[in-house]
C-alpha cells in the first residue's frame, strides 16, 4: 500500500490487466522459486505468436519484471529470472498526424456547429490533453489575466470510475496564456451555462455578470439526457468525446486523425 501511490490508478490497473489475462494463465500455477528463464522466454514468443503488438509484449515483460524484483527485495527469491531472459524488443509508437496551419483552422471551423467546438479549440490552440480539458472548471479560467490553469485531469478505471486526479508531476500543474479569440470561445460557452444556471432563455438581455457558477462546475460536463436535470460537475466520458471527434473529423477530411493529434500539431507549430 504504501508504493500504490507512486502510480496512478488506471496504471496499476492496467499492470494488473496484463499479468491477469496474459502471465497468470501460463505462469500462474508455477511455484515462484522453480520458475525457469525459458519458460518466460516462451511466454513471450507465445504472446508474440498471438498477434499482440511487441510493445504490449514487452510491457509484460517490464511489469513481469518488476514484480520479480519485488520477491527478490523480500527475500522470496535469490535473483530474478527475468533478468536473464531474451527481453521483447518495443516498436516504436504511433506518431501521429501533424496538421499545418491551414489544415488545423479547416479543421476548427469545420466543429463550429457542433457542441465540440470549444474542446477541439483548446486541444488545437492550447495543447492541452483530452482528459485535462474534461476535468476543467470554469474556475480555472483568469479572464482579466487570460490564462487557464491545469491542476488536474480525468482518469476512468473499472474501480473507481470517472475521478479526477492529481497531475504526476509538479510540470504537470501550469498556467498558460491564451490568445483573444481562445478566450471569447471560452466566453461565449461560460455564458451557456450561466443562462442554464438562470434559467434566462437565449436573446433574453440580462447582466450575467451577476449569475454564479457552482464552484466545482465544469467548462464540459456531461451533456444532459431526457428525464435527467443538467449537472454542471458531472464529467463528460472521454470515450464519447474521442468517437464523436472522430466521427466529423471523419466527414470534415481527416480521416484517422486523433484529438491527441491536436496536441502534437500544437507542439509543432509553435516550434516552427
Amino acid at each position: 500500500p504504501r508504493r500504490r501511490g507512486l502510480v496512478n490508478n488506471r496504471t496499476a490497473e492496467r499492470y494488473e490487466q496484463l499479468l491477469r489475462l496474459h502471465v497468470v494463465p501460463a505462469l500462474g500455477k508455477r511455484p515462484l522459486q522453480r520458475l525457469q528463464v525459458t519458460e518466460i522466454d516462451a511466454l513471450y514468443l507465445k504472446l508474440e505468436k498471438s498477434g499482440l503488438s511487441p510493445r504490449t509484449v514487452h510491457h509484460v515483460h517490464t511489469v513481469l519484471g518488476g514484480c520479480l524484483r519485488a520477491a527478490v527485495r523480500k527475500g522470496m527469491l535469490t535473483n530474478s529470472p527475468v533478468a536473464r531472459a531474451e527481453a521483447p524488443v518495443a516498436t516504436e509508437s504511433d506518431r501521429g498526424t501533424v496538421l499545418d496551419e491551414e489544415s488545423l483552422l479547416r479543421l476548427v471551423k469545420g466543429f463550429r456547429p457542433y457542441s465540440l467546438f470549444p474542446i477541439v479549440a483548446l486541444a488545437a490552440f492550447a495543447g492541452l490533453r483530452r482528459n485535462e480539458i474534461l476535468a476543467l472548471r470554469w474556475a480555472d479560467l483568469d479572464v482579466g489575466q487570460k490564462t487557464i490553469t491545469v491542476a488536474r485531469s480525468l482518469e476512468e478505471t473499472e474501480r473507481y470510475g470517472l475521478a479526477f486526479k492529481e497531475p504526476k508531476t509538479v510540470r504537470g500543474r501550469r498556467t498558460i496564456e491564451i490568445d483573444e479569440d481562445l478566450l471569447a470561445v471560452l466566453t461565449a460557452e461560460r455564458e451557456k451555462h450561466q443562462r442554464l444556471a438562470a434559467g434566462i432563455p437565449d436573446g433574453a438581455t440580462v447582466d450575467l455578470s451577476l449569475v454564479q457558477l457552482p464552484a466545482d462546475a465544469l467548462m464540459f460536463p456531461s451533456p444532459s439526457t431526457a428525464g435527467q436535470p443538467f449537472a454542471f460537475a458531472r464529467p463528460r466520458h472521454p470515450r464519447s468525446v474521442t468517437k464523436e471527434f472522430v466521427r466529423r473529423a471523419d466527414k470534415l477530411g481527416f480521416p484517422r486523425l486523433r484529438l491527441h493529434d491536436l496536441r502534437g500539431t500544437h507542439e509543432t507549430l509553435l516550434l516552427d
